[in-house]
């Protein structure tokens, strides 16, 4: 009888130990969910920065062609045979150097016919004029008529013109030599050379060869037309600096200046043509290259820079959060002017201003922040940004 009370016991005394343990572990429950609502839900860890005042020089970005300054194919402007080639392929020319030199022995002998002709002429002027110097001379003596003096001065007048017929037909043979010569037109660097000696060569013809200039040199781009009155008054100062960037980046960059508008904006793409020259000594621009151009023709006066990812996009606007003394946040609606190099140049807060940079995601306007500890913040971002919102700030 005593063995089997013992079991019992045994069992009531578990369940009443189960029942303590619910009743104080209920307890300990609702005193921890009434502490929490009355101090509210945690912070919310977030990385801040100030927001500074600053001048921002507007960046502009777009790909470029280089282009030559000048090129042209060099073709025979007469029909002849190539006797002699001066120049290699790939060979820098000087402006008036002697390229190709043609067949000119017709040419030569035309010459020769003309300069004999022309002496011929000045023989018959001179006794044209012995003629009539003598007729004069007997008219005043009243030896001849006043018709045979009109007939020497005729004559005279006659050889005279031949003179000048025969002088000019001397010109244009010694022109029609010096197409046999092909110079240079401006300094440049030559093509692929066409021809041979002995090649017929045609006026139309293919070219000999092309001569590109390459310094200067020139890369044409497009911008938006928004950017139209910035570029105007850029180019009438004349000191517009625009810098080109090779694509492969290990040329590096080179700096030039705007030189040229276009008179029209492109009504199908909404942009505007212009070009830039840029000093071409070393050779790193070749036409046909692509390039990316940069230049800043206008400035935003005491803007307002924050970090770029500060900015947040609303479904109506965008907005930063910005926290006030007590570390409670509230959204801002921000205009955002520009964004370059990682920095956002805004209006709607004021510098000095604490807005968000990372963390923003789980914040609600009147969300309590923490700063978040330096190690707990990710590589390249937080105060990265804040050091170079600083460094430009007044």
């Amino acid at each position: 009888m005593t063995q089997n009370k013992f079991p019992k016991r045994l069992a009531l005394a578990v369940v009443i130990a189960a029942v303590l343990i619910g009743a104080v572990w209920s307890w300990r429950s609702k005193a921890s969910n009434a502490e929490t609502r009355k101090s509210g839900p945690p912070p919310v860890l977030v990385v801040t920065t100030q927001a500074a005042q600053s001048v921002v020089q507007v960046k502009l970005s777009a790909t470029g062609t280089v282009t030559p300054v000048q090129q042209v194919d060099i073709r025979p402007q007469v029909t002849s045979t190539v006797a002699r080639i001066h120049i290699k392929e790939g060979q820098q020319v000087r402006h008036g150097e002697l390229l190709f030199s043609l067949d000119a022995r017709a040419d030569e002998a035309n010459i020769r016919k003309a300069d004999a002709q022309l002496a011929k002429s000045r023989s018959d002027l001179a006794t044209a004029q012995r003629n009539l110097d003598r007729q004069r001379e007997l008219f005043k003596q009243k030896f001849i008529s006043q018709a045979a003096l009109d007939q020497a001065q005729n004559e005279f007048d006659v050889v005279k013109a031949q003179l000048a017929v025969d002088e000019a037909g001397v010109e244009a043979s010694r022109v029609t030599r010096g197409y046999q010569e092909i110079r240079a037109p401006f300094a440049g660097r030559t093509g692929a050379v066409q021809a041979f000696p002995g090649t017929l060569v045609q006026p139309n013809s293919a070219a000999l060869v092309s001569i590109t200039q390459l310094d200067p040199i020139n890369v044409s781009f497009t911008l938006p037309e928004r950017e139209l009155p910035a570029l105007q008054a850029a180019l009438s100062r004349g000191d517009m600096p625009v810098t080109a960037l090779i694509a492969d980046g290990k040329a590096g960059s080179v700096a030039g200046k705007l030189s040229f508008l276009d008179n029209a904006v492109d009504t199908a793409t909404g942009t505007i043509r212009l070009k830039a020259q840029f000093s071409n000594a070393g050779g790193k621009l070749w036409p046909g290259m692509f390039v990316t151009v940069s230049l800043a023709p206008r400035s935003l006066d005491d803007a307002i820079i924050v970090p770029a990812q500060a900015v947040q996009t609303g479904p109506e606007r965008k907005f930063v959060y910005v926290a006030d003394a007590e570390n409670k946040v509230a959204s801002k609606p921000v205009q955002l002017l520009n964004i370059q190099d990682g920095l956002a140049a805004i209006t709607g807060i004021k510098a000095g201003d604490r807005v968000v940079v990372e963390g923003a995601q789980n914040l609600r306007p009147g969300s309590t922040i923490a700063e978040r500890k330096k190690e707990d913040a990710k590589p390249g971002k937080g105060d990265a940004p804040a050091a170079a919102v600083k460094a430009k700030g007044p």
